[in-house]
């Protein structure tokens, strides 16, 4: 999103746990996160310092985009880590939502893998190239393409940059659009993709496949940055606020590197700013 970062594909034996898991009865003094990425072996660190903190917490995996801003909003969770500014921003516009950011995470930077080529300029004329479905997760990648000169946007590119933007006959590419899940298997039929971390270290990509990154520390990237959503209501909550920091602790971080392939840059960014760029791009999406 993201573009999205740290999503697992989930196999379907976790994730209908999952949801049996999510359905329960929520107890009050049980703080629940919802996450994509529960295998990942840092979470049992940041769960072992909660607990040092005084805060149980209780881990809802879920297997796909769809579930984890719904679920918090309905209060089946407290809080979810999994999406960047920008789409929870769309989510928000797109279904009347109030949920807020109070936590930076990290941000990533956006990867084109090819299995077909070693660079940008081997791709040839017509050329393929798939992209999340999701309109949240498309503008980085539009920008991206543009300024590799694979593709031409009819107006010039800008952070309102849509599919429909693209300059079809202008552009040495054709893009394709699919769930983001699929994009590493795609690789095999097309030329290059964009690819999430988490999807591409299950599939076996490394940085013998990467063809093109841009570069995350721009200040204009804000919207990208991972975060903590919570309620609007909870916004203020000192628990909650307590445990978007809490993956800051240096115990934490230090797993978080660990994890083989990562390559995140961690983000300290105050919820405020966090909540006026969310509120600036909502008040553009409802528009």
């Amino acid at each position: 999103m993201g573009k999205l970062r740290r999503l697992l594909a989930i196999p379907l034996l976790i994730a209908l746990a999952a949801t049996a898991a999510c359905g329960g009865e929520h107890r009050d003094d049980v703080v629940r996160i919802g996450v994509n990425d529960l295998a990942l072996p840092h979470w049992d660190v940041y769960k072992r310092k909660a607990a040092e903190a005084g805060i149980t917490v209780e881990f809802v995996n879920f297997s796909d985009y769809n579930q984890p801003n719904p679920a918090l909003s309905q209060g089946r969770i407290d809080l979810n880590k999994f999406q960047h500014i920008r789409y929870l921003a769309n989510y928000n516009a797109r279904n009347n939502d109030t949920l807020v950011p109070i936590g930076a995470t990290e941000i990533f930077a956006l990867t084109l893998y090819s299995t077909k080529h070693k660079s940008v300029t081997e791709i040839p004329q017509g050329g393929e190239i798939t992209l999340s479905n999701n309109p949240a997760n498309q503008v980085r990648p539009l920008l991206s393409l543009a300024a590799a000169g694979l593709i031409v946007l009819k107006n010039g590119p800008s952070w309102d940059s849509k599919l429909e933007d693209v300059d079809n006959a202008a552009s040495k590419v054709r893009l394709t659009t699919i769930e983001p899940t699929l994009t590493a298997q795609s690789l095999s039929s097309v030329d290059a993709a964009f690819v999430d971390d988490t999807f591409a270290q299950p599939a076996g990509l490394t940085e013998n496949e990467v063809i093109y990154t841009d570069d995350p520390n721009r200040p204009d990237l804000t919207q990208y940055i991972n975060i903590f959503a919570a309620r609007a209501e909870d916004r203020d909550n000192p628990e909650l606020l307590r445990l978007a920091k809490l993956y800051h602790d240096p115990e934490v971080e230090a797993a978080v590197k660990a994890e083989t392939g990562y390559e995140g840059i961690f983000k300290t960014n105050d919820p405020a700013e966090l909540q006026s760029t969310a509120t600036e791009l909502e008040t553009k999406f409802r528009q």
